[in-house]
This record gives C-alpha cells, structure tokens and sequence, in this order.
C-alpha cells in the first residue's frame, strides 16, 4: 500500500517508511492511498468471529500487501492478548471497556501494535538504535513506553508536560528504565507535541539519529484503533442491537475517532459518530463555524483530552476532501465542563452503579443527552477510573478499588530528566546522546 501526505507536498512512502518515518517531510500525516471495503459476508458473520480474528481481517486490509500473514497474524494475535467487552450501563447506551490492557488504557492496542510492526520492520532493515519520541497528555506515554519495553534496538523517549498527569499515569513510564527514558517538560501537552515534530523537521538531528515517532500521527498506532469499532459492533450484533448504531468518542488528539471513521469507510455499519469534547471543543466550534481556529489548550480533569490544535484533524479534513458539510453530516459534537463531567460521573455511579472516568463520562453524557429514538449508542471508556484516582474518589466519595496491574507500577521509582520547552535545549540534549 502507497501511503500519501495530507499536506500533499511530500513523496509518497510505502508502508515501512511512513512508520519508521512517522511524520511526512512536508510535516503532512501519512494516509493510505485506498481504503478498502470489507465484504458483505464478514459483515454477516462477524459475530461469530473472535476479536483477534476480526482484528486480524481489518489489519489485513491495511497491512497485508506489505507484511507477511503469517507475521502480521503474529503481531495482531500478540498485540490482543486481553478482551474488550462490551457492557450495558443503561438502556440502548453501552460502554466499550478498552482498559482491560497491561496499562489499562485504550492505546494499548495501537501501541503494542506500533511496538511489534516497528520492531519487524527494524528486524529486516538490520537497522539498529531507532529512538522513538512521543508526547504524551496521559496514557499514550504508559502505553507506548510498555508496549516498547525491552524491544532491541529501540529507545523510547517520552516527553509529558510537569505536573499536569495523574501520579498512576506518571509512575507507568517514569519506572521502567531500560530503553525508556522520561523527559518531564516545562510546559503543557501542545509544548511537548511542538517539541518532537520539531525534532522531525530538523536536518542536522535527522542525520546525527534515527527518529520516529509514536504518536497518533503514526499510522501504526493510529489504524489498529479501528480494530475494537468492529468488535464493538460485532458485540452488538450478537445481543441483537446493531440497528441505528451511534459512537460517541471522548476526543483529544482525534486519532482515536479517525481510526473509527476509517472503519465506516470500509463498511461498518455505524449510523453516526459523535466527538465528546471538554472545555477543549475546538472540533465543536469547526462544526459550528466551519473555521478551525487552534487555540493553547486548557487543563481539565479529562486530561488525556486537553488538546488545542489536534494534530488528526488534518486526516479528517482529508478523508472528507475538506467538507464541512460531510464531515458534519456524519459526526456532531458535544463539549463538557469540569463540573459537567463531575456531575456524570457521581449520577451514573448512584444510578447505575456503573464508575465511568472523566473521559468516558463525556461520552456517555453525550449519547444520553443526544440519542434518538431507536438507536443504541455505544462510548468508548477510554481508561480505567482508579488511573484517575483522586479525581474520581472526590466525585463519588467512596474508595475506588486499584487494579493489581496498576498497583505494580505504584511500587516503582519515579526516574525523569527536566526540560524546558525551549526546542534548542531539547535538540542539545538529543544531540548529545
């Protein structure tokens, strides 16, 4: 598969170069040339297929042109080691749990994906000491920095803004050691993201090191997110409710929601999308408006979604030739303050005994503020509350239980270098390894 910038200046790139490469030269995101349908029948059947297995079809429609079956089986059965269960929390409205990973938050999946193709990809290049950078809000961090431990060849740095992640976030990628080191930068989450595609632009640090990237704007990370959308729905379909299906996905850097309306394109049967935002509604204003107008972003208890420029938009807008008109005729959005999503949070613990955290709380509220009739809405409950501790315990006044996965990293020593947000120290210090 030929993989093509959105900004349209740059040389088209296969497979392997847009993951080792990450970001285009023209600073555009790599999209795949074609997206293709999957046929009716495995729509037909879907419900009887395993995770995996329907994981496995998806990735191949990406993937298989240009990794081997049985590799990319390999690397799709590896990276899905864990379930992601569909689970009623009030009538016509179910939440995807995609916490269920090793670090307990959705990007799991894309991480462990990226982690297994990128070190293939290394393998049979006989390439050696490839750094990965990554900016993180939250979660992207732990599950990249875990989905890459150990992996030879590879060093991870990870960059996150001081002080505004939750300490169980914090201690998921400062304790490893190894091939991953923390960066703990001066600044907010679009400061760290400036940093490393600024990195990626620079002619001397492209020559002195090998860098990708493992953001969202990998398409590595990104794509593999679709996989859970037609588990979702397969889910739906064996509980005879796969009728007017409506997704709702809390949104920060939109890569999560764009890996869902890839699925549509291929076929799946999804009604609408709707793109939950907190007192970040940049989206929300371009679908008012029309106008995309970035904006520093604004520090919330959703902090995963605190993103005021977010880089997936540029796929959207390419996946919908730059409509506003489609691209609104198929998402609408919400937007939700802290107290907002406080007040969902303790209702749907009272209600329905069902603890959402803050990002998944946008979600639901959406879909039980925003379904019509007939339709059943499905959320993506993007992390585990307990990462959320404090937040959540405060909203509902009651002990949140923490998972022994999560109790693991709580154990280790938090290790991390200071950096300011200025892109000259960051190049010295990158220069200097």
């Amino acid at each position: 598969m030929i993989y093509y910038s959105t900004n349209k200046q740059a040389p088209n790139a296969s497979l392997q170069e847009a993951v080792v490469k990450g970001l285009a030269a023209d600073k555009g995101l790599f999209m795949p040339m074609s997206i293709k349908p999957l046929p009716q029948d495995f729509y037909d059947s879907i419900e009887s297929l395993s995770f995996q297995e329907i994981a496995y079809r998806v990735a191949d429609a990406f993937f298989g042109e240009d990794v081997p079956a049985d590799t990319l089986k390999q690397i799709v059965y590896d990276t899905l080691s864990f379930d992601v269960p569909l689970v009623k929390v009030s009538e016509n409205i179910y939440s995807l749990e995609l916490f269920h990973g090793p670090t307990l938050a959705f990007k799991d999946v894309g991480g462990r994906f990226m982690a297994r193709l990128l070190g293939y990809f290394i393998k049979k290049e006989g390439q050696k000491n490839v750094n990965v950078l990554v900016a993180t809000s939250g979660d992207t961090g732990s599950a990249v920095a875990n989905g890459f431990f150990g992996v030879e060849g590879i060093h991870v740095y990870v960059l996150y803004p001081k002080g505004k992640v939750s300490e169980i976030q914090e201690k998921q990628f400062t304790t490893l050691g190894q091939n991953i080191t923390a960066l703990e930068v001066d600044g907010t989450f679009d400061d760290c993201q400036a940093l490393v595609k600024s990195a990626f632009m620079d002619k001397e640090l492209n020559e002195h090191l090998s860098l990708t990237s493992a953001n969202s704007i990998n398409v590595a990370r990104f794509l593999p997110q679709a996989f859970y959308y037609f588990y979702a729905y397969a889910q739906l379909k064996h509980a005879g409710k796969a009728d007017n299906v409506v997704i709702c996905v809390p949104s920060g850097n939109f890569g999560n929601i764009t890996a869902g309306l890839f699925g549509k394109k291929m076929g799946l049967p999804v009604k609408r999308f709707i793109a939950a935002n907190n007192r970040n509604d940049i989206f929300y204003q371009y679908l008012q408006t029309g106008e995309y107008n970035p904006r520093p972003s604004i520090a919330t208890i959703a902090n995963a979604m605190d993103v005021g420029d977010p880089s997936n938009f540029a796929r959207v807008l390419d996946l919908y030739k730059g409509s506003h008109a489609a691209i609104s005729a198929e998402i609408s959005g919400t937007t939700y303050t802290d107290e907002q999503i406080r007040e969902t949070v303790k209702e749907t613990w009272e209600e329905h005994h069902y603890l959402l955290d803050p990002h998944g709380a946008c979600g639901y509220r959406a879909l039980a503020e925003g379904l019509q009739p007939g339709e059943t809405g499905v959320f993506l409950e993007t992390a585990h509350p307990a990462k959320f501790l404090e937040t959540v315990e405060s909203i509902i006044g009651e002990t949140v239980e923490i998972p022994a996965k999560l109790q693991e990293f709580m154990k280790g020593e938090k290790k991390s270098l200071q950096m300011t947000k200025e892109f000259s120290d960051f190049k010295s210090y990158l220069l200097s390894l």
